[in-house]
This record gives C-alpha cells, structure tokens and sequence, in this order.
C-alpha cells in the first residue's frame, strides 16, 4: 500500500451488503490464494415453530484460483424490538474445502430456528466466511416469522464515492433493496500509473445534486462530472484543473458552489479556487488559488465549511483542524473575491501539548461545530468531542464540553442530516484492535450519549450519510473489509453490511468517502 507524505500526516490523527435474497459480492484479494464471495437463495418465510421450509442455501463461490477451507458462522444482526423467543441459526456444514482440483461452488445450509412464541416479524442473519490469509466475507438472510422485513430488505441508497489510496482507484456505488453495486470501479484517477489521490469533495452546481466531483492526488486536483446513474466521467480533458505542485489532503466545496477550499499537507496555508457553478471549472484556467496563512505551528488534517453560507451570511465560517495548533475559525464571505474574511482559533484542551485536534464538523443546522481531539496520552478513553455554538463574532464552547469520544483518536464526525445526532469514528480505542463509531443525541445546548458500535480495523476512519437519511457509511483505511454501512434509527446503528471497496486483489486503502446530498 502505497503512503506519501500527506498519509503520514493523516495517520498521526487519527459479502457487499447483507439483505433479503442473493446479492452481489466483490471478491477480494488474499496472500496469492484468490478469494471468494457468499451468496444465499432467501429469504426465507415460515411460521412460529415451523420445522419445515425454514432453510436456506449458502453458496461459497471461488475465485482466482482460491484454495483453501472456508469456515462459516451464523449469527443474528437484527430482529422486531424486545422480541420474545427470537429466531436462531445453523449451519448444516460449517467448514468447506477447496482444493486445486475442486474449485467448484460448494453450499451449506442456514437453518432457521423458531418456537410457536417467537416474536412475528423480520430477523435478519449474517453468515460469515473465513479463511485464512483472506478477508472474510458476508452475505445475510432475512427470515420473516409470518411477516415482516429486514432493517436492509428495503430502501435505497444516493450514490456515494470511495477513494482508494492502494488502488488508485474511484469506486462509485448504491444500495437499493438489500444490493450493493459498484457503478463505476476502477476508475483511475489519472492517466499516470503513480496518481496518490488524496482527497475527494462533491459539487452540487445550480441546484443539481452532486454534478461533479473533485480529486486530489499528487498530479493536481481534476473533476469528473457525476451522471444520473452515478457513474464518472473526467473532466476538462483529463487535465488537472489545478496544478498544484502538492497533494491537496482536505477539500470542500462552498454551498454556492462558487468556490473550492483546500488545505495541503505540511503547508500552514488555507487556499480557495474560484469555480465556475455551471461547469464545475476554475472561473479562471491556471488561476492561482485565494491564500490564507495560518498558524507556523499548524498541521492542517481537515476542514469544513458551514452550509447554507451565502453573501448575506454574517456567520459563515471555514473550520480547519490543525493538530496541535487547535481549531482555526476563518470567516468566509463566498461573494467576495477573497472570501477569507478574518481568522481566530480555539486551542486545544487546556493547552496541552499532548492533545491534537483531527477532525472538524458543522450541524447541518448551522447550530453547532465539533471539533475531534485525541486523548492526553493516558491509555484511557479521553478522546475528546467538544462542541461549541458560533455566531459571527466568535465561538463559545457548550455545557458539558468535551464529552468522552468513547476512545482515544476520533478521526472522522458525522452529524445527520437532519442535525438530531452526532457520529464520531475513533481509529484507535484503548485495549481493543478495532476502531468504534459513538452515537449522541443533541440539543442547542448539549449532547447525549446513546450507544457504541464495533466497526473496522485500527486505522483512520471516514464516515459519510447517503442521501436517503437512511445509511451511515463508514470506510477503514487500515480494514480488511474496508466498508460497512449501517442503518440509522433514533441514533442508534445496526450493521447491515461488511464488504470490501475495489475488485482488486491488492489493498485497498480507502481515504476519503462523500456521498450525493
């Protein structure tokens, strides 16, 4: 896997899906053994008790010559709330050989367990498969105990991006009725065969939801424009629209679409690109970008842009997380032609020389920032969440403020869309070798939280919300699977999906993930 200079600033912060019925797997690569996906034939319906018709065929299917033994687990992912007797799961074989003269499909039988007071309703299990010097796999199977659904039977997902550092690659890709598919994978993100892409933002030109889509990699910044069925096309002849001679390792795209703010790794500059809202390109080809200087001691790792900023906005703000050197808080005015109106910052956590902040985000509602904080070097979970309201004159931090992360090294903050909950990925967690995703509740004036989840490896997380409200994403850059996506009830996640982001036999590393609004 490939790392430059900007990654190793990112590192110091911080199946395809399950569902009723068959779906596609993207196979992924071992240590030179193949692979192979997991399918199933349900789901299933039976009646409370039932001792017939409640099975289910697991398919493992190989791959690029995989050999090897596939062992195989069942467990329940999701069932009706405070369910009595809740359905259980078998397995009629739990382990499948594969060896060089027979690389032939081979299946295994789910079986459904049920007694006549289980609860009526959708229960949803997730099969895995394991295999040594392979990722494991997943496919899921929704049992309805007379009726019902399962949490990922229905819906569908915007699409969303995934940018893969390992495989130079773009990975455009939807959810819809308990099916992941890859729209556009392999994309590379430039002609030549060392790219390093770093970054990825999504512009919404006119009103038109996501119509391009910006890359940073170590060639300059491109754009590809987004076509209705989410699949990418590069843009301004595949020339860089940007030609910086730095790989950009944070961008965003105003609400205006009017300008491109970045951040580049080891440089204590802020820059803005002015964009054309029509097409997406620079108003001005080879045009220099708008600066900012910031703190000499500032590590920039991410930045955020308050929404709905417009040229009446009196308290439009970019937010740029500079380890060490804290939070920078710059006013931004988009109608100017220098938007960087004036700067402040809010420093770490009672100054301490120990902490760094990774990790920035804005309520959806423009009520609240939340900046990400590793922990004081402790070994315990004090990894910080602080919160603060900001009005055009400055930022004041909540009651309460910092609360427990619910691990050490945050690295990436979701709060929904609709500004009731806050997400906060941890890439590192004290005593543990995953990563966790915590969910809070939130008011103008403070946070509750609600639960933790398990999600990914220990490497630096990046969360995103698709445009139907209904799926968090989250992609591991350390992960093997690399992607989970869960679904999001009164804050409150439920894993439905676990499966890899490329096709490709080799590493992935994902960096960045942005989905459609």
């Amino acid at each position: 896997m490939k790392i430059g200079s900007w990654a190793r600033f990112l590192l110091a912060v911080a199946p395809l899906l399950a569902g009723c019925g068959d779906f596609w797997q993207a196979p992924t690569g071992g240590s030179g053994t193949g692979s192979f996906s997991l399918t199933n034939n349900g789901p299933i319906t039976v009646t409370p008790g039932a001792t017939s018709g409640n099975t289910a065929t697991i398919t493992v299917t190989p791959s690029s010559s995989f050999t090897g033994t596939v062992t195989l687990a069942c467990a329940l992912t999701s069932s009706p709330s405070n369910a009595t007797s809740p359905a259980s799961c078998s397995l009629s074989s739990s382990s499948l050989d594969f060896t060089s003269s027979s690389t032939e499909a081979q299946t295994a039988t789910m079986t459904a367990t049920t007694t006549a007071s289980t609860t009526a309703g959708g229960y949803q299990f997730t099969v895995t498969g394991s295999s040594s010097g392979v990722s494991s796999e997943t496919t899921s199977v929704c049992v309805e105990v007379t009726s019902g659904t399962c949490s990922s039977a229905t819906g569908t997902s915007g699409y969303f991006f995934v940018l893969n550092q390992g495989t130079n690659e773009i990975v455009s890709m939807q959810l819809s009725s308990g099916q992941v598919s890859g729209i556009s994978n392999g994309l590379l993100v430039a002609a030549t065969p060392t790219v390093e892409p770093a970054a990825i933002a999504v512009g919404t030109p006119n009103g038109n939801n996501g119509n391009f889509l910006y890359v940073s990699t170590e060639g300059g910044i491109y754009l590809y424009t987004i076509a209705s069925n989410g699949a990418l096309t590069v843009g301004n002849s595949g020339q860089p629209i940007a030609p910086i001679p730095y790989i950009a390792n944070s961008m965003r795209v105003d609400s205006t679409n009017s300008w491109l703010v970045f951040t580049i790794s080891g440089l204590s500059q802020l820059y803005a690109l002015a964009i054309n809202s029509s097409t997406g390109l620079p108003t001005v080809l080879g045009e220099q970008p708008v600066t900012l200087p910031l703190p000499t001691n500032a590590t920039p790792l991410q930045l955020v842009i308050s929404p709905n900023d417009s040229s009446s906005c009196t308290n439009c703000y970019v937010f740029v997380a500079m380890g060490n050197a804290g939070t920078e808080t710059v006013l931004f005015n988009p109608a100017s032609a220098n938007p960087f109106v004036g700067s402040g910052n809010i420093s770490v956590l009672n100054n301490q020389t120990d902490r760094a902040d990774n990790t920035v985000a804005v309520d959806p509602q423009n009520r609240l920032l939340y900046v990400g904080e590793t922990g004081d070097g402790s070994g315990t979970q004090t990894g910080g969440l602080r919160a603060f309201t900001f009005t055009g004159t400055g930022t004041s931090e909540i009651s309460g403020s910092p609360y427990s992360s619910q691990g050490t090294g945050p690295s990436s903050i979701l709060p929904s869309a609709d500004g009731n909950y806050v997400y906060v990925a941890n890439q590192s967690v004290s005593g543990s070798t995953t990563d966790n995703i915590a969910s809070y509740s939130v008011s103008t004036g403070s946070l509750t939280y609600i639960a933790t989840v398990t999600a990914g490896a220990t490497g630096p997380m990046h969360l995103a919300e698709d445009s139907s409200g209904g799926y968090l994403m989250a992609v591991d850059f350390a992960g093997n699977p690399d992607l989970q996506i869960f679904t999001m009830s009164a804050g409150t996640l439920t894993s439905v999906f676990t499966g890899a982001t490329t096709t490709q036999s080799a590493a992935a590393g994902p960096v960045a993930i942005a989905a459609l609004p």
